[in-house]
């Protein structure tokens, strides 16, 4: 049986550890949760190319889409968009993931359903909120 308290990277000397494994636990979902950088992210407000890229949202759910800063990790099994990837299809993310200086990443769960349905190019009225209740 392995050992639970064995970490990435102790197989090598102390001496050489770090030179060996300079990310050791990257990817790893251990512990308390990281720092959230769609805290402080941008939103598709901020962007005059998602601006056009969204046209027909208006300005107030722009404001609700986040977009991830350049080398932000993306959580293990988290869902994620890409408004840059033209086919705009949903993705469950890697531990060894983060958003690239080309990748507007969007965290789902920091957004409205009904409008990640738009974003993701939902038609149907009633995911959209605009069905009748009826």
């Amino acid at each position: 049986m392995p050992d639970p308290n064995w970490r990435p990277g102790e197989q090598h000397p102390d001496e050489w550890r770090q030179d060996l494994n300079p990310d050791a636990m990257a990817g790893q979902n251990v512990g308390l949760a990281g720092p959230r950088p769609e805290t402080n992210a941008t939103t598709a407000f901020d962007l005059k190319a998602a601006h056009r890229m969204l046209d027909g949202f208006p300005a107030d759910d722009l404001k609700q889409i986040p977009i991830l800063p350049p080398g932000s990790r993306l959580e293990q099994g988290a869902t994620y968009l890409d408004l840059q990837d033209s086919n705009r299809h949903e993705f469950k993310a890697r531990g060894d993931m983060e958003a690239g200086p080309d990748n507007w990443y969007v965290p789902k769960d920091q957004v409205d359903y009904q409008l990640w349905n738009r974003l993701i190019g939902v038609t149907d009225p009633a995911r959209l909120g605009e069905g009748d209740a009826s």
